[in-house]
C-alpha cells in the first residue's frame, strides 16, 4: 500500500499550524485567505483519513514530513 501524498501547500499549512500559528496568521504568512487555509487542512485530512488537523499534523511529523 502506498503512503498518502500531501501537496506542498498542504504541508506548508500543516507546518505553520504545528508551530502554533492560528488560521488567520497562517493565511497572512502564506498570502492566502482563511477559507483557503481551511480548505487545505480539510484536504490534507481527507487524503490521510484523519478527522482533525491535529491528527494530520501528528501523521506528518511521524512520517518525517514536518
Amino acid at each position: 500500500m502506498h503512503e498518502p501524498v500531501l501537496s506542498p501547500d498542504e504541508l506548508a499549512v500543516l507546518r505553520l499550524m504545528a508551530d502554533g500559528d492560528t488560521i488567520d496568521l497562517v493565511a497572512r504568512k502564506l498570502g492566502i485567505s482563511e477559507r483557503t487555509v481551511r480548505r487545505k487542512t480539510r484536504s490534507a485530512c481527507d487524503t490521510l483519513g484523519c478527522e482533525t488537523t491535529i491528527e494530520a499534523i501528528v501523521w506528518a511529523v511521524r512520517n518525517g514530513h514536518l
